[in-house]
C-alpha cells in the first residue's frame, strides 16, 4: 500500500461512519500518515484528481460513451476479457490500457482490431484522472460506444482513485481465492459488478464460489456477480447484457447486438 499518495486514505463520503471509524484506528500504526501536514498535501491531491475525474465524465457523457473501470490483481484476465468481448457485445468500445511498463496489453487489442490506448505509469500503482484525461482524447470512439479502462493490475490502490468512469468492475480469478474479497474490502465495496473469472477451473482449486459471494454480499449487498470463463463463454452473453443494459439505462438509447 503505498504511503505517499493517499491510496491507503478514507474518503468521507464513500463508506459509512462505522467503516470510516474502523479504517482511521488501522491508520494510527502509519505515523507518517497522522501528519496534519502530510494528510493536507494529500487530500489536496485527491481533491484534484476528483475534479478531473468529473471533466473526464463529462467528456464521456458529451458524446453517450458509457465508460467502466475495470480493476483487479494482475493475471486475472483484463485483457483477455477485453480481446474476446466484441464477439458476445455487438456494440463498439474503445480501451485506454495501464501498465508500469511496455506496451504489450495495448498491442494484442489493436492485433484483435479493437482500439487502445497504451498508459505506461512508470512506479505508479494505478491511473489516476489526468492520466485518463491525457489518453482519452486519443481515443476516437463515435457516439454511442463504450470505453473501458483497463487499471494497473493491483486490488489496492485503484480504489481510490476517481478515473471519471460510471461504473466499477472488479474481476477476481479462482486461482487467486475466494478470501480476496474479505482482504481486500475497499476494492470490493467499491464494485458495481464482480466477475469471477477463470470460473472453469473451480474444480481444481480450493475455491468456495458461495464463500465469495457470501463475503460480496457482507461487503456490498447490491453489487452482482456473474460467474465468468472465457474458456468455455460461461457468463459472457450475461456480462454482454449487464453492459448493454447499463448503457442503455444511462442514455436511453436502443442498443441492439448480439
Amino acid at each position: 500500500m503505498c504511503q505517499d499518495c493517499g491510496c491507503s486514505l478514507p474518503r468521507f463520503g464513500m463508506q459509512d461512519t462505522h467503516q470510516h471509524a474502523h479504517e482511521h484506528h488501522e491508520l494510527t500504526t502509519n505515523p507518517q500518515l497522522n501528519d496534519a501536514k502530510t494528510l493536507s498535501v494529500i487530500h489536496k491531491i485527491l481533491d484534484k484528481n476528483d475534479v478531473e475525474a468529473t471533466h473526464n465524465r463529462s467528456h464521456f457523457e458529451a458524446r453517450q460513451i458509457s465508460a467502466y473501470n475495470l480493476m483487479s490483481s494482475p493475471g486475472s484476465g483484463k485483457t483477455t476479457l477485453l480481446e474476446c468481448l466484441h464477439e458476445y457485445l455487438g456494440l463498439t468500445y474503445g480501451v485506454i490500457e495501464g501498465d508500469l511498463e511496455t506496451s504489450k496489453d495495448a498491442d494484442r487489442l489493436l492485433a484483435k482490431g479493437i482500439q487502445a490506448v497504451q498508459i505506461q505509469t512508470g512506479s505508479a500503482c494505478h491511473l489516476d484522472a489526468f492520466m485518463v484525461h491525457g489518453a482519452l482524447h486519443r481515443l476516437t470512439l463515435d457516439e454511442g460506444s463504450i470505453a473501458f479502462i483497463e487499471n494497473v493490475g493491483n486490488l489496492v490502490c485503484p480504489a481510490s482513485y476517481d478515473v471519471g468512469t460510471h461504473r466499477n468492475i472488479v474481476l477476481l480469478s479462482v486461482p487467486e481465492g475466494d478470501d480476496k474479497i474479505a482482504k481486500y474490502p475497499v476494492m470490493f465495496r467499491r464494485a458495481d459488478l464482480v466477475l469471477i473469472t477463470k470460473s472453469d477451473l473451480t474444480p481444481y482449486f480450493d475455491f468456495s464460489m458461495e464463500s465469495a459471494k457470501e463475503s460480496l454480499r457482507a461487503l456490498n449487498p447490491q453489487c452482482e456477480v456473474i460467474e465468468l470463463s472465457i474458456k468455455d463463454g460461461r457468463g459472457m452473453d450475461r456480462l454482454a447484457a449487464w453492459l448493454k443494459q447499463d448503457h442503455s439505462a444511462r442514455y436511453h438509447a436502443d442498443v441492439g447486438g448480439n
